[in-house]
């Protein structure tokens, strides 16, 4: 392990600032509703997003202003998405406009995002109002990302924050990260924001490599709903303060730099996946021996993906044949007559298929493991040295009643 996790969150990195207030955008005047991460320096910066053929504004936006490479702040509201507007273009400017007056930099060096409802209009009134309020409760305090962090939540329960130090070229490097995600997510991202702020000097096309591999390696290996959304933006800045030899090609201080980052976004994950719109349990699906990486993303997903296999998992029943089941229609190339399926728990390892063929085991122990709130679901493709993991959670009675009256 070439990094160390350290307390911290989207301001643990050098240079970087946040805030989070209500600005009367959400009714309920105790949640925080509109978010500011600033850096005191222009960074590098790299942003991916939803593949859903209908985007929000802010995305629109977004790619514009990050189209050279830079930014300097993020703006960012949740309780309504700004998707499917007429005037959402002109709205998510806007929000740009505002954070750059106030903040005393170019609109298009603002990266923007809105989280909530699809297709109501988003009122500008409440941001120019607290705008100034919101730059002004901006600090490089913890407590600072943390108001961030909360400002960003919809149906979430709990703030996603995560931070990790490392060494690159000698110097300390560190890297931290807010995100937000509970329903409407399905691989290639989904109703998910996550902000990533970190303090190395990577040039504009390296840190754009880097987030691609960073994602597809965790968020888009996460399912909650099978539901991707439009409004899913990933976005990285770098403000170089940690003083290490610019990254700008592939060689050791970029794998370093990609691992650490990978680290954050994939813890990231595991708390959005464990947070799932009514979820009682995260359950994380570990392939190996698979004839090639593809493959086993195939697998990790499918298996994460099954409705059956989650409504199994949220009651304990060690219903193994849904997982083959799944591996089945995966697209995976894998023969099913060589497959192994293990599920574990901080309460043990049972094993419970062998060869692609069920075997005995007691259904009272395997009960015990699965009772817990964190599941591995274990597959032994039999096919060769490729692995993966894939997160998701538990489909339960609630997740219906919160989709059931989302927006009423």
């Amino acid at each position: 392990m070439k990094y160390k996790v350290i307390d911290g969150s989207v301001t643990a990195a050098k240079g970087f600032k946040a805030a989070g207030i209500h600005c009367g955008i959400r009714k309920n005047k105790s949640k925080r509703d509109l978010g500011l991460i600033f850096s005191e320096t222009k960074c590098t910066a790299a942003a991916v997003y939803t593949t859903n053929l209908v985007q929000s504004s802010p995305i629109t936006i977004c790619k514009k202003n990050l189209a050279d490479g830079y930014a300097q702040a993020v703006i960012v509201n949740s309780g309504n998405a700004n998707t499917c507007n007429a005037d959402g273009d002109q709205k998510a400017a806007a929000m740009c406009e505002l954070a750059a007056d106030a903040l005393g930099i170019k609109a298009d060096d603002v990266i923007v995002a809105s989280t909530g409802v699809i297709g109501q209009i988003l009122s500008i009134e409440p941001i120019a109002e607290h705008i100034k309020e919101l730059a002004d409760e901006l600090t490089d305090e913890k407590q600072g990302a943390t108001n961030c962090a909360e400002a960003i939540m919809t149906t979430d329960t709990v703030k996603k924050e995560f931070a990790v130090e490392t060494t690159i070229g000698g110097k300390t490097v560190r890297i931290g990260g807010i995100s937000k995600g509970s329903g409407m997510i399905h691989p290639n991202m989904a109703t998910m924001l996550c902000f990533v702020t970190t303090d190395a000097a990577v040039s504009a096309d390296m840190i754009q490599k880097a987030v691609k591999t960073a994602a597809d390696e965790t968020f888009n290996m996460i399912s909650i709903d099978g539901d991707t959304s439009t409004n899913d933006t990933l976005s990285v800045m770098a403000s170089g303060l940690a003083g290490n030899e610019e990254i700008t090609c592939e060689g050791q201080d970029y794998q370093d730099f990609v691992e650490a980052l990978t680290t954050v976004c994939r813890e990231l994950s595991r708390m959005m996946a464990k947070d799932g719109e009514g979820a009682t349990k995260l359950l994380v699906c570990k392939v190996s021996g698979a004839k090639t990486e593809k493959d086993a993303k195939l697998i990790a997903k499918s298996v994460i993906c099954s409705s059956l296999l989650k409504a199994a998992m949220f009651g304990a029943d060690a219903n193994w044949g849904r997982v083959l089941c799944a591996i089945g229609y995966s697209g995976a190339d894998v023969n099913v007559h060589r497959v192994n399926v293990s599920f574990a728990s901080e309460s043990g390892k049972i094993d419970v298929c062998r060869d692609g063929a069920g075997i005995d085991f007691s259904e009272d122990i395997a009960k015990e493991i699965l009772i817990r709130d964190e599941i591995d679901i274990i597959v032994e493709a039999g096919d060769g040295d490729a692995c993966a993991e894939a997160y998701g959670c538990d489909l339960t009675y609630d997740y219906v009643k919160i989709n059931g009256d989302y927006r009423t």
